[in-house]
């Protein structure tokens, strides 16, 4: 059986501002744990003024207080902009107030442009080949306190929370296989790497105290609507911000437009065209055979569908009809 969960951008409108974005992400939470998605992860994002998640922990906390029982977690923290032992101490006290609930899913991207990562950091100076280094440190800090153990996190210490790799190449795979911590692969933005991680990640993949076996997360754009017309004309939104982001140009979330193609010049276009391609976009029949045919190739444990609407009504009857599409070929149990 492949599950459900939600990777939420924490979207802010063209028109709009950061404090409705979040508290429309933790609506969205809500809705999507009385639809039974296992989690839903919110994301480390800097300087981009179209995502309102970069205090990335405090997002988690105002999410899991306005839920109950959905796993609530950050996909992900981008750890070389941290120091382990205070990622160790938020998420600990964030496992303290909502026990069993929480998730730390961790990459080693900045999550933003080389300018702001140095504003974050301070420096550039660190090896990214530190990575390993630093999630054993943190899983440490988490981890039962030993003896001679100088330094503990207060909370943290004890509080076990899971541990997931992120990656978008065979990095993160290798790594996770290594570790034996779950794998969440980026596919909604990078799927070049996908087959490859996957395989990667299975078979080399060494049982470990977290993990008896191999746990495989992916990520997919999913947008449903009640017809294909209507589905391809909301996306547009998602489009035009793919492109403003890799032309230069980010900004907040725009709405969608009838002819997005007439928004960009010609050697653009093929962006737009590159995002759509990736994604399961349109009506629940649509929707239903894209999941399945993405649930046969990867054979995941799990898919995080990720979704970019204008509307925060739309993006509600997107998980709705989503949910209803995974019930009906991924063996999703959906609640009473």
């Amino acid at each position: 059986m492949t599950r459900l969960s939600v990777l939420d951008l924490s979207p802010i409108r063209q028109g709009s501002d950061a404090g409705q974005a979040l508290r429309d992400s933790r609506d969205l939470a809500a809705h999507a744990e009385r639809l039974g998605y296992v989690r839903f992860w919110l994301a480390e994002h800097h300087n981009m003024t179209g995502v309102a998640s970069a205090a990335t922990a405090v997002a988690i906390g105002f999410v899991a207080e306005g839920t109950t029982s959905i796993r609530v977690g950050a996909g992900g923290i981008m750890l070389p902009n941290h120091a382990p032992l205070v990622v160790a101490e938020q998420f600990g006290t964030l496992a303290s107030l909502y026990p069993g609930r929480i998730d730390l899913g961790v990459g080693r991207a900045p999550g933003t442009d080389p300018l702001t990562a140095h504003a974050l950091r301070r420096t550039l100076a660190g090896d990214v080949d530190d990575f390993p280094q630093s999630v054993l440190e943190l899983m440490a800090y988490l981890g039962d306190a030993q003896p001679g153990q100088r330094v503990h996190a207060v909370p943290g210490q004890g509080t076990h929370v899971p541990v997931t790799i992120l990656g978008s190449s065979t990095y993160g795979a290798q790594l996770a296989a290594a570790l034996g911590l779950p794998f969440a692969f980026a596919s909604h933005f990078a799927p070049a790497d996908l087959d490859v991680a996957l395989q990667l990640y299975r078979t080399r993949f060494e049982p470990s105290d977290a993990l008896p076996e191999p746990y495989v997360i992916v990520g997919l754009t999913v947008l449903g609507a009640p017809t294909d017309d209507e589905a391809l004309h909301l996306f547009t939104s998602a489009q035009q911000a793919f492109v403003n982001l890799r032309s230069g140009r980010p900004g907040p979330l725009p709405p969608p437009v009838d002819d997005v193609t007439a928004l960009y010049p010609a050697e653009l276009r093929p962006l737009l065209d590159d995002v759509l391609a990736r994604s399961v976009v349109g009506s629940p029949e649509t929707v239903a055979a894209g999941l399945g045919a993405f649930a046969a190739r990867t054979d995941a444990d799990e898919i995080i569908v990720a979704s970019q609407l204008f509307s925060h009504t739309d993006r509600i009857r997107s998980l709705e009809l989503t949910a209803a599409a995974g019930a009906s070929v991924l063996a999703v149990d959906l609640p009473a």
